[in-house]
């Protein structure tokens, strides 16, 4: 795959010597992905992201890996509290209610591929900008193929396991929820690993959630 360099203004230096082992991956909520990459790359805006594709596979490189860009907002992985000096981020146009076009997913997979090799980064530390901001943001949603990328070593995906204390596993699992956000918790999780899911929490979002903790434990600082 190739990348075209379009530098955004909107970044900084990486803080306390972090080095990064998370990819977090977003959608634009845009009506184009040029138009996505402008505000990106908009000094106003003050957001950016390191990588952004296109529906038709065109990436664009906006921020350099080394560097902390402003993707990830106020939200929180495992015991890691400032995601952007810890994260690579990758911006996926896409509004939201549609599939992600299948250019786009190779282009993301060869991506990923390299990032993960370059800096050593596990599957596990593949997350969505939902995991980490629970009832504030829902990208890349519902429709993002988490189980294809886990299939392709580039993402996890959980095995049923005897049903425990959700809350619990999922605090263990790097969720980070206040005693009032069972619900935006509950949300989060199945949109990523039980799309589709509706009703109250039950033993199949017990059991994997166990599964999660058990075999892959948030990140420390």
């Amino acid at each position: 795959m190739s990348t075209d360099w379009h530098p955004s203004p909107n970044f900084g230096p990486r803080r306390d010597g972090a080095r990064p082992d998370l990819v977090m991956i977003h959608y634009t909520a845009m009506r184009s992905a040029e138009g996505a990459r402008d505000w990106l790359c908009a000094e106003t805006s003050g957001v950016s992201a390191h990588y952004l594709i296109a529906e038709n596979g065109r990436c664009w490189q906006l921020v350099e890996e080394e560097a902390r860009a402003w993707h990830a907002g106020a939200g929180a992985w495992g015991e890691v509290t400032d995601v952007n000096s810890r994260s690579i981020g990758i911006e996926l146009a896409n509004g939201g209610g549609q599939p992600f076009a299948a250019p786009q997913m190779a282009v993301l997979e060869d991506l990923l591929a390299g990032i993960m090799s370059r800096w050593g980064i596990p599957p596990a530390g593949v997350i969505g900008h939902s995991d980490s901001a629970l009832g504030r943001k829902i990208d890349p949603g519902p429709r993002f193929d988490w189980r294809r990328l886990a299939r392709r070593g580039l993402a996890i995906w959980p095995a049923m396991a005897a049903a425990g204390d959700f809350e619990a596993a999922a605090r263990r699992f790097g969720y980070r929820a206040e005693a009032e956000q069972g619900e935006a918790l509950l949300a989060a999780f199945r949109m990523r690993f039980r799309p589709w899911a509706s009703g109250p929490l039950d033993d199949t979002d017990r059991g994997l959630m166990a599964d999660l903790a058990a075999r892959w434990p948030g990140p420390r600082i």
